[in-house]
């Protein structure tokens, strides 16, 4: 917090000229102004993977990870007050010596309306590196007690779950996206069994696009959208006026790794879609995935590609609630590292995040305002940052008075900064 003390007063003082906007200039082509407000970060000492969750009440909820001495990693739950800036007392959601902590897999807490929250982690399931399942547990008192926990997949096998997204629904529910391991585990078992022998490269069942429904405080209903997509790229959904969307980094069959949609309409999952055609040919995951956020029937969606050996980080519109996308614009700066989210501000212009390289190992968490007619606005620095693994990912969501970002600060201890990031919009 020392840190955002000693720059926020010269931060704030020349953030015209960091946005390379002018008082003259922005009456003349009518640029977004934007003003970084530091907030105070409840966090504790070796915190990181933060998550920014926003009910449909307005209620904003903070989450992360923090490792303790014993060696138990808790993930920890603060309650936005309502003048916008204060935190409630940090409470664990979970603490054990068994999650499985993740620099791009993060949990996070979700409001689902009138004192309900829903919590989602990972938590080891067996021997294997990477067998660890999905939990899901419900508050219904502001955090102080949560149910037993639950998964959205099923239990009893071995695998790699994670890369949830929870959206709210109202009346206490939510839709609950992931990445299920669990046809890719049983394959291999089989091949094992069957040969007694490891199953090479590619050979032990693809990774697969799952959704389930919550309800009551359970799970409702479990579906595979999608039988193979990328391994461990964060897959991201809203809800539209029209329904569910999820948009994902996808799969070939000959490794081409772009990003796909799929929407639920009258009650059937459309098929999947592409986003735009990147042609990303890779042959392992990337670990950067979409971000998208919606109101009403417009949508807007962001995602990182390394297409034709240029990394971008590309931003698309839908009007229709996602039945139809613009062509996408680019958002970064020119040697991004990706991570991204996004937030809309109106029906006609979005508020992207990303990591922005600016040499070597040195980084920037950048933010700027993209408008659906295809105008980029200035960017805005909101922290030094790192290009390394440890300063995860930011993540964004919408208040009353602007979007609150939160990110990591790499380091031993690692800590978590937050700010709000104030806009105007035309």
């Amino acid at each position: 917090m020392s840190f955002f003390r000693r720059r926020s007063s010269a931060l704030l003082g020349t953030l015209l000229i960091a946005t390379g906007v002018s008082t003259s200039c922005a009456r003349e082509r009518g640029p977004v102004p934007l003003v970084l407000e530091p907030i105070t970060s409840p966090t504790g000492a070796d915190a990181a993977e933060p998550f920014v969750g926003r009910g449909p009440d307005g209620s904003m909820t903070l989450s992360w990870l923090e490792r303790n001495a014993d060696s138990s990693v808790a993930l920890r739950l603060a309650l936005l007050a309502a003048d916008g800036s204060t935190w409630s007392t940090p409470t664990d959601v979970v603490r054990r010596k068994d999650l499985f902590v993740n620099w791009a897999d993060f949990p996070s807490v979700v409001p689902l309306g009138e004192g309900r929250l829903l919590a989602h982690w990972l938590q080891r399931s067996g021997g294997g590196r990477y067998a660890y399942d999905v939990h899901l547990s419900e508050s219904r008192d502001g955090g102080t007690t949560w149910g037993a926990s639950t998964f959205p997949h099923p239990s009893g096998v071995p695998a790699e779950h994670g890369f949830v997204t929870i959206v709210p629904t109202g009346n206490g529910g939510a839709n609950v996206v992931l990445l299920d391991g669990t046809a890719g585990a049983r394959l291999a078992d089989s091949i094992r069994a069957s040969t007694g022998k490891e199953p090479t490269e590619g050979h032990g069942g693809a990774m697969q696009l799952g959704f389930a429904t919550w309800a009551d405080g359970a799970v409702a209903t479990t579906r595979i959208i999608d039988p193979r997509v990328c391994d461990c790229c964060q897959t991201t959904s809203a809800m539209t006026s029209q329904g569910p969307i999820v948009v994902y980094r996808d799969r070939s069959s000959d490794e081409i790794r772009d990003m796909s949609v799929v929407r639920l309409v009258h009650g059937e999952w459309t098929a999947p879609a592409p986003l735009h055609h990147d042609g990303w040919k890779i042959d392992y995951c990337p670990v950067n995935g979409p971000a998208m956020s919606a109101i009403g029937d417009t949508v807007v969606a962001v995602w990182f590609t390394g297409a034709q050996d240029t990394s971008r980080v590309n931003v698309v519109f839908s009007t229709d609630a996602g039945a139809s996308f613009s062509a996408p614009v680019r958002a970064d700066g020119g040697l991004p590292t990706g991570r991204v989210d996004v937030e809309l501000l109106s029906g006609n212009a979005a508020l992207v995040s990303w990591i922005e390289r600016v040499g070597g190992d040195t980084a920037q968490v950048r933010a700027r305002v993209v408008r659906r007619d295809g105008t980029v606005e200035p960017h805005l620095v909101v922290s030094p940052s790192s290009g390394a693994r440890s300063s995860g990912f930011p993540r964004m969501a919408r208040t009353k008075n602007g979007v609150l970002i939160a990110w990591t600060v790499p380091g031993k201890p690692s800590r978590v900064e937050l700010a709000r990031v104030r806009t105007g919009t035309r």
